[in-house]
């Protein structure tokens, strides 16, 4: 999906789609295009960095014997302690 969001902007740039070029539409589509980079840029910065903002965490007064993550081997003893 980076790639794709990349491409999209980069297509854009250039006005492959050969949209007019009237003032009101170069800006849409330059902003478009930068719209799509910085999220490509920011998807690919996640996929390299490994974030995931989706995986369940523990918190300091959640105790209820749920395992969490989304992986059985992840450190996770079930303890009262947070990790």
């Amino acid at each position: 999906m980076v790639l794709v969001y990349l491409g999209m902007a980069y297509l854009l740039a250039v006005n492959f789609f050969d949209w007019a070029t009237t003032p009101a539409m170069n800006a849409f589509r330059w902003g478009a295009a930068a719209i799509f980079a910085a999220y490509g840029l920011y998807r690919g910065y996640r996929q390299v960095s490994g974030k995931d903002y989706y995986r369940l965490q523990r918190t300091d007064n959640e105790d209820d014997g749920a395992t969490y993550g989304p992986y059985p081997h992840d450190d996770n003893n079930n303890s009262s302690t947070p990790q």
